[in-house]
């Protein structure tokens, strides 16, 4: 992206030979409507960029696009140039057209763009390094095992129907990096980590996410990283990419019988939280006004304190939109147990079924 940048510079000085020339052939040059363009044109190739980098932070892609209009705004001037008397319609004309003038407000750009995209490209895994290896074969959905015998299992996601296929064609033969919060085998001999490819900081956690090949599990504690799969997964849904295609994907809180059949699934759920209720050791999330058979999502008092941690009043959830995500439980009616306060995510009063992060 640096290159197109460094390049506009070039092709402003080319057309300085126009200062010799007169001043209305510079204000024909030089129109605030061509500026405005080229304005329109960086927003493009930063959008694009921002694309391919999947984390580029929303607030700096306006900042550059305020920048390119203060240059749009700056070339101004050149046309009110021509309103002013012959002999120093052509000074102004020629200061306006130099070198200095044109090209400063695209290296203040460019600047801004390549401090930007280095933080965008920063990974936002900040977690402990567990070593590397070269994928030999592909287990289960998500699941691999190494070179060197190690079996590992991508944390922080769920598998889907496609999963597996992805992971074939992304991962076999390929050297790959691992970190994570602890490297003990779990029960299965697997050990947990976030894995990345070659020279890239997006996780292949990530890249699975944005395909729609993977559901987050909310699992990782690390709460940037957290963020920047949950981001990835809802860029999937606003695009229906992969799994989310499928209108079914997101199960509606009030077809508890809809949910009630998926029992041992990793299912999300949405719905209005209609009442919140404390029984014994345990709070419901009721979305039901039948608490037996109505879908409810429960939680042990002695899982609280991760969701007061983490902001989340779960008495203030009453009358709110959420969306649930977990493994499906329940006999007579269906029930997640959250254990993550990720699971639980509250949504705007007008905000889209299935898009926020």
């Amino acid at each position: 992206m640096a290159a197109w940048l460094l390049l506009l510079p070039q092709s402003c000085r080319m057309r300085d030979s126009a200062a010799s020339r007169s001043a209305a052939r510079a204000s024909r040059v030089f129109r605030k409507a061509e500026w405005q363009g080229l304005a329109s044109c960086f927003h493009i190739v930063i959008a694009s960029e921002a694309k391919q980098s999947r984390i580029f932070p929303p607030r700096i892609l306006d900042c550059f696009a305020v920048l390119a209009m203060t240059a749009c705004e700056a070339m101004t001037e050149c046309e009110e140039a021509s309103s002013r008397p012959a002999t120093l319609e052509l000074k102004s004309t020629h200061n306006a057209i130099s070198p200095g003038n044109v090209t400063r407000p695209f290296h203040l750009i460019a600047a801004f763009l390549l401090a930007a995209s280095h933080t965008a490209r920063a990974t936002p895994c900040q977690l402990e390094s567990q070593g590397d290896g070269r994928v030999v074969a592909i287990v289960d959905a998500r699941s691999v095992r190494l070179e060197d015998g190690r079996e590992i299992r991508l944390t922080g996601i769920e598998p889907t129907a496609t999963t597996k296929q992805a992971l074939t064609s992304l991962l076999v033969g390929h050297d790959v990096t691992l970190r994570g919060t602890d490297e003990a085998p779990d029960r299965y001999g697997r050990q947990a980590a976030v894995m990345f490819t070659g020279e890239t900081d997006i996780s292949v956690q990530a890249i699975l996410l944005a395909q729609g090949e993977a559901i987050v599990s909310a699992e990782i504690p690390d709460k940037d990283c957290a963020a920047a799969l949950m981001a990835a997964e809802a860029e999937a849904r606003r695009q229906k990419k992969g799994s989310w295609a499928d209108p079914s994907a997101i199960k509606n809180a009030e077809s508890s019988d809809d949910i009630l059949a998926g029992i041992g699934r990793f299912m999300v759920v949405e719905g209005k939280v209609l009442s919140v209720r404390q029984a014994g050791a345990t709070t419901y999330l009721n979305f039901g006004r039948n608490w037996t058979r109505g879908f409810a999502v429960t939680i042990s008092r002695r899982i609280l304190p991760v969701f007061e941690s983490a902001g989340v009043a779960l008495k203030s959830l009453e009358n709110r939109r959420v969306r649930v995500r977990g493994w499906v439980e329940g006999t007579t009616g269906p029930r997640i147990d959250a254990r993550l306060a990720g699971q639980v995510e509250l949504l705007g009063a007008s905000e889209p079924t299935g898009v926020r992060p």
